[in-house]
């Protein structure tokens, strides 16, 4: 077989054409044996032999005809054995015509029993051929399984077959219909048969073909293959599988948000399109995780224009070039605004907003890294907390209709800095809403309130993942750690339907779901890379768990409300949370304090100030900047 493989393409059609005419020779006898019980007068008559001469000639030349030489046996289909079966009747007619014409006795049975020993002999011998070939290939190729035997599942079965690295073992289904029926040549078996085919054809990788599941489905199919330690892939849409344009080197990991199973809830265009259809959209921290996506979310929506404010140069170019590519693809007439500026920086708030007449703003610029704002205390007030009371105050005097604020879970019951910086920032607007509520046509302020995002900058997940890729350890803070996880588009589509709700002053809180256990996400991540947890009960393991301790002002659960008062809304993902606020005046009063304890870096101050505060801060840790306990020393 080796050297088969080996032979040029020209020598191959040679082995071709030597096996045909072997096959027309043994099925002339075989078929003047079957029907008179023997052949020895006939082999001694010349007759016959010119018989099968011409006619050996004449069906080589039918084979050729037919295309079948240009087939590439390892792929042979059944229009390869359909040209066979033609070319062998036609071939049993030229051997009546040919004895007609050389009057040489032929029975009438004879050319009907050679036309299918031929069809036996030489699509036979191409069929074994082919076995042969395809299992001298398939052992050096790694076994896999095909979750889902529909038509992606069909599909990918085809195409796999074109590998040289993959061979399918076996398609696992729930559909009780296709039970141990056999598809493509690969039997269908039930999910409960999974450790059984794993064990038995040492099978190391899942692909997972089936488009059209619900997330719920998945993360059960997900979290039923995370106990086998398999690699679990999955392929896109079937379109993209028909039309061709699916490679094999496509087929990607499982995407976080099916472990989740969080199915996103049809959007309510009414409500995406109050603040920002033909209207002028100003969005901060644009060149962040959640900014960035904001900018996507609108322009789907058309805006009359979308102003871009971002601290950061490379944040900046990179938003703005997609967003601009974005605009150019859909063929949306409006105006992409570029702008450099710090949300500290009230005049330059002022001037943006008023030039070019902002009637919304998105204010998702902050810092939201926990143990970062822990270190950097002062940076992370003065651009959390004044930071957004500033871009607040100049929405105000540039007469802008609706402000958002993008809060987070951290800024309830916060440990941390970070997280009461956030929970200040919300005090700051709920004390400016109450003044503008009572205008005829004051800017209207919400905040809206969740966890942790899929795909951030912070986001644990690529951490993971990247740890994983090098062989670990694999570090999580703690074992009892719990988070709530969103992905990003479906934040930021809620985060713009809350935002059309608020009446002023509203603090509306996001649907998380359930919380998700972190070591338990890394642990399914690890098996879902076909690898197996190291640990004292499994020493020959592949990647280790490791438990670092809680840093700097983190805590093992985030809350989403204060209270128990909350509110459903008219979106079933989004609820309303009643909340304590500040007046004006009281507000402006911690300021001003804030202000002091900055200007003279006295960090001892800004602590007592924000414990001190209505923001609930129940501290964990002592001061951690770096700085301030540098010069301590």
């Amino acid at each position: 077989m080796r050297f088969l493989f080996t032979l040029s393409r020209r020598m191959k059609r040679v082995v071709g054409v030597v096996t045909d005419s072997l096959s027309v020779f043994t099925a002339f006898w075989a078929a003047y044996y079957t029907r008179m019980g023997e052949v020895s007068s006939y082999i001694a008559d010349f007759e016959y032999w010119l018989l099968l001469s011409l006619l050996t000639l004449a069906t080589l030349a039918l084979f050729v005809r037919s295309g079948l030489y240009r087939a590439v046996l390892r792929y042979m289909s059944t229009s390869s054995l359909m040209a066979i079966c033609v070319s062998s009747v036609l071939s049993a007619f030229l051997m009546v015509l040919i004895s007609h014409y050389f009057q040489i006795f032929l029975p009438r049975s004879v050319p009907i029993i050679y036309a299918t020993y031929l069809v036996i002999f030489s699509g036979g011998a191409r069929l074994i051929m082919k076995q042969a070939i395809n299992k001298a290939l398939s052992e050096e190729c790694a076994p896999v399984i095909i979750y889902g035997a529909g038509g992606a599942g069909r599909q990918l079965v085809q195409l796999m077959r074109q590998s040289k690295e993959h061979k399918v073992v076996a398609f696992i289904d729930d559909d009780k219909a296709l039970k141990k029926s056999t598809i493509h040549g690969v039997t269908v078996y039930r999910r409960h048969k999974i450790k059984y085919l794993v064990e038995k054809r040492k099978v190391k990788k899942v692909l997972l073909a089936i488009p059209s599941a619900t997330r719920g489905q998945r993360r059960e199919i997900i979290e039923l293959l995370a106990d086998y330690q398999v690699e679990v892939l999955t392929v896109p849409n079937l379109d993209d599988i028909i039309n061709g344009s699916f490679q094999l080197d496509q087929l990607k990991e499982v995407a976080i948000e099916d472990l989740l199973g969080r199915d996103p809830v049809e959007p309510n265009q009414e409500l995406l399109d109050k603040n920002i259809r033909d209207k002028i959209v100003m969005v901060t921290g644009a060149g962040g995780s959640i900014g960035s996506e904001l900018c996507r979310q609108i322009v789907s929506n058309k805006p009359k224009a979308l102003v871009l404010f971002e601290l950061s140069e490379f944040g900046l170019y990179q938003v703005d070039r997609e967003i601009n590519q974005l605009v150019s693809e859909s063929g949306i007439e409006m105006k992409v605004l570029p702008i450099l500026g710090s949300v500290q920086n009230s005049e330059r708030l002022k001037s943006v907003m008023s030039s070019f007449k902002v009637q919304t703003v998105y204010h998702a610029a902050a810092y939201k890294h926990v143990p970062l704002v822990e270190y950097n205390v002062i940076e992370g007030v003065e651009n959390n907390i004044f930071g957004t009371f500033r871009t607040a105050q100049a929405a105000v005097a540039s007469g802008v209709e609706s402000f958002v604020l993008i809060s987070t879970d951290k800024a309830v019951r916060p440990t941390n800095i970070m997280g009461t910086t956030k929970r200040i920032a919300e005090l700051g607007l709920q004390a400016l809403a109450e003044q503008e509520n009572a205008k005829e046509n004051g800017t209207r302020f919400c905040m809206v309130r969740f966890g942790n995002v899929l795909g951030s900058s912070g986001s644990v997940i690529p951490v993971f993942k990247k740890q994983i890729e090098v062989g670990g350890p694999v570090t999580v803070t703690h074992p009892d750690i719990i988070r709530y996880f969103m992905t990003i588009p479906e934040a930021a589509q809620l985060v713009i339907q809350a935002g059309a709700m608020g009446k002023g002053g509203d603090v509306f809180v996001l649907d998380m779901g359930e919380p998700v256990c972190i070591a338990d996400l890394a642990k399914n991540l690890i098996h879902l890379s076909g690898l197996e947890i190291k640990d004292k009960d499994n020493e020959q393991g592949d990647i280790e768990i490791v438990y670092t301790g809680l840093r700097p002002g983190e805590k093992l659960f985030e809350e989403l409300l204060i209270g128990d008062n909350v509110l459903e809304t008219s979106h079933e993902r989004i609820m309303a949370a009643n909340e304590i606020h500040l007046p004006y005046k009281n507000y402006c009063q911690l300021l001003e304090q804030l202000t002091l304890a900055c200007s003279n870096l006295a960090h001892d101050d800004i602590r007592r100030i924000l414990l001190n505060a209505p923001a609930g801060f129940e501290p964990t840790d002592q001061i951690e900047d770096l700085v301030w306990t540098r010069s301590c020393c």
